[in-house]
């Protein structure tokens, strides 16, 4: 028996066809994840993200003309890796800082954003060290694009600060891209200079900036 659904359309049939398409996504996430996982390892391995599409291909067990579906470039598969850390990220620092008064959160935040941009002799974490740099001159629109979330989150803690009547005058938004900005691309700086500027140092920046000092006694 034919069941027609609103327009004539055939209800089984748009099933079937429904099936088959999430089928074909399906198949689709489950190889770029192969490439994704591919790329982690040849990244780990490197302690860089100076690798070629090749390394990640072979890796993958996959094609070239495979990884060309998915990819427009290497870049963007960059992009994709260094998206999903940033929600990770993200993550733990929610977690991290979910508890205590705003001001001593925000001071955890510009902390861990510290830490985690912060290049070692051998990085353990290129995509915030190497990538994250080379897009802050590069490519200032997708570094907007990735670091939304946790711009998102610590303009929550700002808004906070805000309630609690200890913030100067200013957008609680632009004030939260400010703080990231200032903790992420001092780490990323920090070893080209004969003395870097700490952590602690960013903070109480970011502190005397956002807070009057008469608030602060």
């Amino acid at each position: 028996m034919k069941v027609d659904g609103p327009g004539g359309a055939t209800m089984w049939r748009d099933r079937a066809i429904e099936r088959s398409t999430r089928s074909a996504r399906d198949r689709a996430a489950k190889r770029v994840q192969q490439f994704l996982d591919a790329a982690r390892d040849v990244i780990a391995a490197k302690a860089s993200t100076e690798f070629t599409v090749q390394e990640v291909v072979d890796q993958s067990r996959q094609s070239v003309r495979s990884f060309y579906q998915y990819f427009d470039s290497k870049h963007e598969l960059l992009l994709v890796l260094f998206e999903e850390e940033m929600g990770i990220a993200v993550g733990h620092i929610r977690e991290a800082t979910a508890d205590g008064d705003p001001l001593d959160r925000l001071k955890r935040v510009v902390l861990t954003l510290y830490e985690l941009c912060e290049p070692d002799r051998v990085s353990a974490r290129p995509l915030f060290t190497e990538f994250a740099q080379r897009l802050q001159v590069d490519h200032p629109e997708e570094v907007v694009a990735a670091f939304a979330p946790l711009v998102e989150y610590v303009a929550e803690i700002v808004e906070q600060i805000g309630q609690a009547g200890l913030l100067r005058e200013g957008r609680p938004r632009r004030i939260a891209a400010i703080v990231v900005q200032a903790a992420t691309v001092t780490a990323g700086r920090s070893t080209s200079v004969r003395q870097p500027i700490t952590g602690e140092e960013v903070w109480r920046f970011c502190l005397h900036a956002i807070v009057p000092d008469h608030k602060l006694s």
